[in-house]
């Protein structure tokens, strides 16, 4: 059996470690009676109903919500986990109305939630109201094009501390930010959005399943990366996604010849437009120069040159590959970081921002540093399927969009 969702159950629906959580833990999950709780099987979901007997065979309890046997759905107490109940869950919940939480699995084809804790259990008064995930409405691009875009979303963290990671200098993303964030993430409207700054997939899922449930990011994409404090790149998509690499292992020399890694990663993602040819995002974040340049160059430069390299070698293979790479690259356009990463005329990327000529329009906006450090760098056969005027580059703050940095957006033709 697989115990992490079972974990994850318990972590989600405690009722201590929620108390001052950023989301709460019944949002944006399903919320349904027992009778409907077989098409939510593999889900973490709320399942509610009247208990009407607790019994024990072997080393299992069950709390059963109905007499059909096998049952159409059971809450199962394994005898190991009884010591965390402070009285028999007969006392406890026979003949009540209960809410139950967690991870709806499936035994003898039939639903069922695995509790490990009381906090999973909420006695109620009265039947609570159900809910399902909003059905997915999400706006359209104009038929056979699609928007990409890229956000560093400034440390969406979670309220958890990572022990293998040093995550504790960095607070849970606060609830008005990640508003203001969903809200912006609403105005720029794309298909596909390259992310930055995220502590993990469940987290990404999480904010989105809350904040844009309607927006019809069903592909949620990242890969732990190699960054100490946790941070990682991913992706978010209404387009279907293909293969998925990642390239946090791969070595390469350093500028004095030791062997490097990416800091982060650079996340290769295949998109499968529908009736069209397949494109990739490569999503990066390289190191910023907080630090002085001395110190981040040489961690940036070799990281840019083994880009350039794993591009070289693509297009050698197909000199029509459809590739955007994406993301912050923390150097503007003239830097050499940029200049390694785009490369010679042969094979070299077009910036979808080059046709941008307001120096106002910046993508990094906090204090003096205003700048563009974040790019959408098309291969040339990409770079051809661009749609001319489309490129967009919304203005905001911390204060108004929840990030320092601001999105950029281009639009291109899929055929």
């Amino acid at each position: 059996m697989n115990w992490r969702p079972l974990l994850a159950s318990v972590l989600l629906f405690g009722s201590s470690v929620q108390a001052h959580a950023q989301i709460a833990a019944e949002e944006g999950r399903p919320q349904v009676l027992w009778q409907d709780a077989r098409p939510l099987i593999g889900q973490m979901a709320f399942v509610a109903g009247k208990v009407i007997d607790v019994n024990t065979a072997g080393r299992i309890t069950f709390v059963n919500f109905d007499s059909q046997r096998p049952a159409r759905f059971t809450a199962v107490i394994f005898e190991k986990d009884l010591t965390n109940f402070p009285k028999p869950p007969k006392e406890m919940y026979a003949d009540k109305i209960v809410r139950v939480g967690g991870t709806v699995s499936k035994f003898k084809d039939q639903p069922q939630i695995v509790v490990i804790s009381p906090s999973q259990i909420e006695v109620l008064d009265k039947m609570p109201p159900t809910s399902a995930p909003p059905k997915t409405v999400a706006p359209q691009s104009k038929p056979g094009e699609i928007v990409v875009a890229s956000y560093n979303m400034l440390n969406l963290f979670d309220d958890h501390d990572d022990p293998y990671r040093d995550d504790e200098g960095t607070p849970a993303k606060p609830r008005p930010e990640m508003q203001r964030l969903a809200d912006s993430i609403r105005g720029l409207n794309a298909d596909v959005i390259a992310v930055e700054e995220v502590e993990n997939r469940d987290y990404l899922e999480r904010f989105v399943s809350v904040f844009l449930p309607d927006m019809g990011y069903d592909h949620v994409v990242l890969f732990e990366g190699n960054d100490t404090r946790g941070i990682d790149v991913g992706l978010i998509s209404r387009i279907a996604v293909g293969k998925v690499e990642s390239n946090r292992h791969v070595t390469f020399p350093g500028l004095d010849g030791s062997s490097r890694r990416f800091n982060r990663d650079v996340l290769e993602v295949t998109l499968l437009p529908k009736d069209a040819p397949p494109l990739e995002v490569w999503v990066v974040h390289l190191k910023s120069n907080a630090g002085g340049r001395e110190e981040a160059e040489p961690i940036r430069i070799p990281e840019a040159q083994q880009v350039r390299r794993m591009l070289d070698e693509e297009l050698a293979d197909d000199p029509d590959a459809r590739i955007i790479v994406a993301g912050d690259f923390n150097d503007t356009w003239e830097s050499e970081t940029i200049k390694t990463i785009v490369g010679p005329s042969e094979g070299a990327l077009w910036s979808a921002g080059s046709e941008s000529q307001d120096p106002a329009l910046v993508t990094y906006n906090r204090g003096e540093f205003r700048t563009v450090i974040d790019f959408l760098l098309c291969s040339p056969a990409m770079a051809r399927q661009f749609v001319k005027g489309s490129y967009r580059n919304p203005q905001g703050s911390v204060e108004s969009t929840g990030s320092d940095h601001n999105p950029i957006s281009a639009t291109f033709r899929m055929k």
